[in-house]
């Protein structure tokens, strides 16, 4: 089933934007930053710092409107990260991923990218049957105007979902 943009939500070419290096071009000294990063550790501790730092920055950003769903949507996309493309913790401790927001006119776009290389797989809704797992993609296609991921090089992906920056009306 396609996703409302077109086609499956996954199917974004290879280096399309945003890539995971995405950045604004030009600063002015006095501007305020337009990207932030946040590498965590997949345990509880860490999805709790990943809520925090989203709020923390959209409040500087003057975005607490959007707060409620871009901490889902990141969440849902770091959820996934941790469940299917992060190995298990061995020996070195807990495996981490790698989250970003970047704003730009009129978007503010979520990324998170892990050391998986296999592509996110988008469950359509199945009415006739509530499903435990498998919805997370789904809530993030609701929430967002547009989501994909992008492989990086010379491993893993960046999954990436972008949401307006308007006020809700």
């Amino acid at each position: 089933m396609a996703s409302r943009f077109g086609g499956p939500p996954h199917a974004v070419r290879p280096g399309a934007w945003p890539s995971p290096d995405h950045r604004a071009k030009h600063h002015p000294p006095a501007a305020r930053p337009t990207s932030a990063a946040l590498r965590i550790t997949c345990t509880r501790e860490g999805f709790a710092r990943a809520r925090a730092f989203t709020r923390d920055t959209l409040r500087a950003w003057s975005l607490e409107h959007r707060g409620d769903d871009a901490v889902l949507v990141l969440t849902e996309l770091a959820t996934n990260a941790v469940a299917h493309a992060v190995p298990p913790a061995g020996a070195s401790g807990s495996p981490e991923v790698r989250l970003g927001l970047v704003l730009d006119p009129g978007y503010l776009t979520l990324t998170v990218s892990d050391p998986g290389e296999d592509a996110p797989v988008f469950l359509p809704s199945d009415e006739s049957a509530l499903r435990e797992h498998g919805r997370g993609l789904g809530i993030v296609d609701a929430l967002s105007e547009v989501w994909g991921w992008t492989p990086r090089s010379p491993a893993g992906k960046t999954v990436w979902a972008k949401l307006p920056t308007r006020p809700l009306t």
